[in-house]
């Protein structure tokens, strides 16, 4: 007699599941918030998820696209399919809805405090999670569920699928140690992927059980490693349990020259800048980075990236010898001469791009924030898709007071008849400024990532900040507005650097 764990349609079908989880979650996607992007109603996801419902190649094909699997999804149903008949599917299965803590009445612990520490040295990155919990409910709590989960290429799924089928992560090299108190926890795996595993706590060892009893608080802490060749420059924390205070420390090396910014994003909001900085600490010949916040909202998820701006082999180098578009260029600023920046942008047709038109938001504020660490932009700054390498009608914008102005499908339908002039400078080729006409307000129809359409007006300073990268969805560099008896001058010459800049007062 073959076991459900044995069963080859069980097994393609909780990987299918697994798959899906995953990638829902990583884009922070609630089921319902999944349903409606795909075009099914939210039952028809829960009943997928705990296997009650054979998923149907549209729905794969659908989901794959929305949250951007990179194929992943797709690969899972066709093995699901390739076993021999329909998989005998038709009731939740028992340990799914045993196990998955979406499916039961309530959480049961509460997060008292979680720390977690990301630290990196010759080559290899170790994360440490220490976590307080305490039980809340009326049972003893004898598992807890932990997921470890890499991305060498956020951003391009399908090189980074590609990646983990040959070379996937293994148990062996990530070296697992988990303790609660002093006593050491056993485990259970749950899923074996090739870039994600998940696997429930077991509060038990070969010597004894210690339950958490309803009342009753405790530490648990786990370490892992990943080396560099399978680790991405990002790390994120997702609160899928009430939490009272959540704080995070990354550790590098002082010598890699090492810059770090976070976001951060729920189930329903997109990305936005963590509400308050990183703080940075040098200790020695390493630097600490700590960030930390009370009581965050149950799904939000905190996500961190850095760069290092030295290579292992030049560690000792120093930006001064740098030129500002090769700093530029080091951030992942397309440079001028590159094919992408003069092309038009392909708009987004929303809703259904609308997850596309999330995550392209969400990596053009991540890198502002990074480029706004190494230069001040008094004048405010803006940042165009074509710009990381992206080919599609997004831009941001931040205004000298701190706003951040997202522009999805924007067109210019309005402008003053009123014109000055004014230095502008451009990201992709920052060694140079240029004087530049503009109107003085401008029109300009937007959508947001429902599609629906908004009109907004900008005057002066941020109008010109706007048409710029509204210009470069269009292929056009400020270049060619200039007026051909003005050339462009160096960035040393420029006197305007650490100044807002000047308009009257309009009539």
């Amino acid at each position: 007699m073959t076991s459900e764990h044995d069963d080859p349609q069980q097994q393609a079908a909780g990987a299918f599941i697994a798959e899906l989880r995953h990638w829902r979650e990583v884009a922070g996607y609630s089921q319902k918030a999944l349903a409606k992007l795909v075009g099914y109603t939210p039952s028809y996801v829960s009943k997928v998820e705990t296997g009650t419902v054979v998923p149907s190649r549209s729905f794969a094909e659908a989901a794959d696209h929305s949250l951007r699997a990179g194929r992943a999804l797709v690969r899972r149903w066709n093995d699901l399919h390739s076993t021999s008949g329909v998989p005998r599917q038709t009731r939740p299965r028992p340990d799914i809805i045993r196990n998955d803590p979406q499916l039961l009445p309530g959480p049961a612990l509460v997060v008292e405090h979680e720390h977690a520490r990301l630290t990196y040295s010759d080559g290899m990155f170790r994360t440490g999670v220490r976590r307080q919990l305490r039980n809340v409910g009326t049972e003893p709590v004898t598992q807890y569920l932990i997921r470890i989960a890499v991305d060498r290429h956020p951003g391009d799924p399908e090189r980074s699928n590609r990646l983990y089928r040959e070379s996937p992560l293994t148990w062996e090299e990530i070296g697992l140690v988990a303790l609660c108190g002093d006593e050491h926890m056993t485990w259970r795996i749950k899923h074996d992927r090739d870039a994600f595993k998940e696997l429930w706590l077991l509060f038990e060892n070969a010597d004894g059980r210690f339950p958490l009893y309803p009342g009753e608080k405790t530490w648990i802490e786990y370490m892992y490693t990943v080396g560099a060749d399978k680790w991405g420059p990002w790390w994120q924390r997702a609160v899928r349990l009430p939490t009272r205070r959540l704080s995070m420390t990354l550790d590098f090396p002082i010598g890699l020259r090492p810059s770090v910014w976070g976001t951060e994003t729920s189930m329903t909001a997109e990305a936005s800048p963590l509400r308050t900085p990183i703080g940075r600490r040098d200790d020695g010949d390493r630097v600490l980075f700590m960030w930390s916040t009370d009581d965050p909202p149950l799904h939000a998820r905190y996500r961190v990236e850095w760069k290092f701006r030295a290579s292992e082999g030049e560690q000792d180098a120093t930006t001064e010898s740098t030129s500002p578009a090769e700093r530029m260029r080091s951030l992942g600023i397309v440079q001028e001469g590159e094919p992408i920046l003069t092309a038009h942008a392909r708009s987004f047709e929303l809703p259904a791009d609308a997850e596309d038109a999330r995550r392209v938001v969400a990596q053009l504020v991540s890198t502002l924030e990074r480029v706004g660490q190494v230069h001040t932009f008094a004048k405010g700054m803006g940042l165009a898709a074509p710009q990381v390498n992206i080919g599609r009608a997004a831009a941001v914008v931040r205004i000298p007071e701190g706003k951040l102005i997202t522009l999805i499908n924007p067109r210019i339908i309005n402008e003053s008849t009123d014109v000055d002039e004014q230095y502008e400078g451009c990201l992709s080729f920052f060694d140079v400024r240029g004087m530049v006409p503009r109107p003085l307000a401008i029109e300009v129809e937007h959508q947001d990532v429902d599609g629906i359409v908004h009109i907004s007006t900008f005057e002066h300073g941020v109008a010109r900040l706007v048409a710029h990268e509204i210009d470069h969805l269009h292929g056009t560099l400020y270049k060619s507005r200039m007026r051909p008896d003005l050339q462009l001058i160096p960035v040393s010459e420029y006197k305007g650097t650490g100044r807002q800049w000047a308009y009257r007062p309009r009539a």
